[in-house]
């Protein structure tokens, strides 16, 4: 079997092994539309025009940089990152499954949250620009995973995976124009968000989620996300650990 089939086997495995998990599962789809009910409820009529890319922005993020994160750094403290590095399959292989299964989690959150938008909130599905919003998905599903990967490098042990993600991650998402529209923030938190992947990724899906064939593609945020993703890639080589930390 060639290296490329021990990825894919390696996809449905974790696949099969987070469908078997059912209030996991339930909760992971849960949690985006419980947010945007809630947004929407707070904010009032016309929000959900924002809110649901900003949702979507937040679903891929979820299921790549934090689920990742943290699910690796378990995996490490458990030894199986050290068992697997010890069989024939491929490392790359191993963690292209990881990641594979992340992005394609994320990618049925961005369907669900799309698909409640238009029919809870009457949000239309922006199709005649969907070529240029995949290409945003795909490049935010990237370097969130990769950043996600860079992350676990630097967390100590799995008890604290949890606490260093979210406390990275969340700050983020509330001065990103995710969680809270950033356009009546003061100067300086909007000048500290545009340093992040987070700004960029949310203001390239807001773009042509609300603009559609007619919005401008944002190359300007796609290649500041793109190069975050570099410098994730970058990270993970060099703080990537295989073994347990003690």
């Amino acid at each position: 079997m060639n290296d490329v089939a021990l990825a894919l086997r390696q996809i449905r495995y974790e696949n099969r092994a987070f469908w078997r998990n059912p209030p996991a599962a339930f909760f992971t789809f849960a949690f985006p539309l419980i947010f945007m009910v809630i947004f929407n409820v707070l904010f009032g009529e016309g929000a959900s025009r924002f809110f649901t890319p900003a949702i979507i922005v937040f679903s891929v993020i979820t299921a790549t940089y934090t689920n990742l994160a943290i699910a690796v750094t378990i995996a490490r403290d458990d030894g199986i990152l050290k068992r697997v590095r010890g069989t024939p399959l491929p490392t790359w292989a191993y963690l292209a499954g990881r990641i594979g299964h992340a992005i394609i989690i994320g990618f049925l959150l961005v369907a669900i949250v799309a698909a409640f938008g238009a029919l809870a909130f009457d949000v239309e599905v922006p199709w005649e620009a969907m070529p240029s919003v995949l290409l945003v998905l795909v490049v935010g599903a990237a370097t969130f995973s990769a950043l996600g990967l860079a992350i676990a490098g630097f967390i100590p042990n799995a008890e604290a995976a949890p606490a260093v993600v979210n406390a990275v991650i969340l700050p983020a998402l509330f001065i990103s124009n995710v969680f809270i529209p950033i356009e009546n923030a003061p100067d300086w938190v909007d000048t500290v968000s545009k340093l992040l992947p987070v700004r960029h990724f949310a203001d390239a899906m807001l773009t042509l989620y609300t603009g559609g064939s007619a919005a401008d593609f944002p190359w300007t945020d796609l290649g500041i996300l793109a190069a975050w993703g570099l410098a994730g890639v970058v990270l993970a080589v060099r703080t990537f650990s295989w073994e347990p930390r003690r």
